[in-house]
């Protein structure tokens, strides 16, 4: 079997499960570490193994510019590729088509500023130019490298997956932006359902194959597109596209959705991974995470702070490294946190780090805020098994 249901909250639609793949079993509700181009940056697989990460999130599209599937095939997949042998999945290339064509157009990226209502700064930013364009058929990329086009349908996408060899992989669709309208979601829509019936004919491998729900922020599409993923033989589902302008929308978009879905199923918010929107994720049933946030945000100076170190939904559980008041900090960066990096180094060392632009931070950083990730959700499967998840939610969001 490849995903079982273990337990269930008693006070909310959470669950825990295990899916089992060729390279190793996956217990969720689970954050999946992202490592885009077969790596993850700063840190290296013994890193992940240490923290008990379990499975590894890399880009079908990425990967098909620089190195290419077909030398990754030769080394027998992305496990012996990048020396991970546990569980991995693949998206299919669709993110893409949004953020190299209107995510570029609408200036909406995944990070800062997915929900547009919430995005802080209201200063107009310089929209670039589209460089995808969409068809019924595919997408042709502009790729951001050397400017030559490259194409990609159903067919190529699941061939791509099926030569990079990860454990899980995703069927091509159409990621919308937050700014279009119905009309251009449903024909975005429509084209991700002929898409997917595409991906399952297409598929020849044992890789487990999510089927992705689209819709936009719009109920009667969301409900329709769920019923017909579910409807067609898909391992597992995704949840993607635009998720609306704010966090409401996401929720609304949640539950018009899951009820829908096959409950037997493992079900993948894609790209989402902030502390508050992990825990109403999971409380509306949601088994699968996966964002660059961790260690992108490292990389910019900001680390994870659990609630005893006064980390809230206000300040986003985390600091800014750089700021004065961690100067002759002999403290680490969370009291509570048993990393490698909170066990041996201090907030002063860490900020100097961080202001020398030594590459020992990025390390330091990533890997505590990897680390304070995979202990969350092992505390979340540990609530949802004792039925006091409502608990802890409440007193991580207040």
């Amino acid at each position: 079997m490849f995903f079982k249901i273990v337990s269930k909250d008693e006070n909310s639609k959470a669950r825990t499960g295990l899916l089992t793949t060729k390279h190793g079993k996956v217990k969720t509700p689970v954050f999946m570490v992202v490592g885009t181009k077969a790596t993850v940056k700063a840190v290296g697989p013994d890193d992940l193994k240490k923290m008990n990460a379990q499975i590894v999130l890399a880009n079908t599209y990425h990967l098909h510019l620089r190195p290419g599937e077909k030398l990754i095939k030769n080394h027998k997949g992305l496990s012996e590729f990048m020396g991970w042998d546990g569980p991995s999945i693949t998206d299919s290339g669709g993110f893409q088509v949004f953020s190299l064509g209107f995510g570029l157009e609408h200036n909406i990226g995944k990070i800062g500023n997915i929900f547009p209502d919430e995005a802080g700064s209201k200063k107009p930013v310089e929209k670039k130019k589209n460089l995808a364009e969409i068809d019924n058929n595919g997408v042709t990329f502009k790729s951001p490298l050397d400017g030559k086009k490259h194409r990609l349908n159903p067919e190529k996408s699941i061939k791509i997956q099926e030569d990079l060899g990860a454990d899980i992989i995703l069927a091509f669709d159409e990621c919308t932006s937050p700014m279009h309208d119905h009309d251009y979601n449903k024909k975005a829509m429509e084209r991700t359902h002929t898409w997917a019936e595409r991906c399952i004919k297409a598929h020849t491998t044992e890789q487990k194959l999510f089927g992705i729900v689209q819709g936009g922020k719009f109920k009667d599409l969301r409900k329709k597109s769920s019923k017909f993923i579910s409807s067609l033989d898909f391992d597992g589902f995704c949840i993607g596209g635009s998720l609306g302008n704010s966090k409401k929308d996401m929720h609304d978009i949640l539950e018009w959705s899951i009820p829908e879905l096959d409950y037997n199923k493992p079900r993948h918010l894609l790209g989402i991974g902030a502390v508050e929107d992990i825990f109403e994720s999971v409380e509306r049933g949601i088994d699968m995470f996966d964002c660059v946030s961790p260690t992108r945000l490292a990389r910019s100076g900001y680390v994870f702070i659990s609630p005893e170190e006064k980390g809230t939904k206000k300040n986003k559980f985390r600091i800014a490294i750089k700021n004065a008041v961690n100067r002759n900090s002999k403290e680490p960066i969370d009291r509570t946190c048993g990393c490698y990096t909170c066990k041996n180094f201090t907030k002063a060392y860490l900020r100097h780090l961080f202001k020398s632009k030594e590459l020992l931070y990025y390390r330091l950083a990533s890997i505590h805020n990897l680390w304070f990730m995979m202990k969350l959700m092992e505390k979340i499967r540990n609530s949802i098994d004792e039925n006091r998840f409502l608990e802890l939610k409440k007193k991580w969001i207040q």
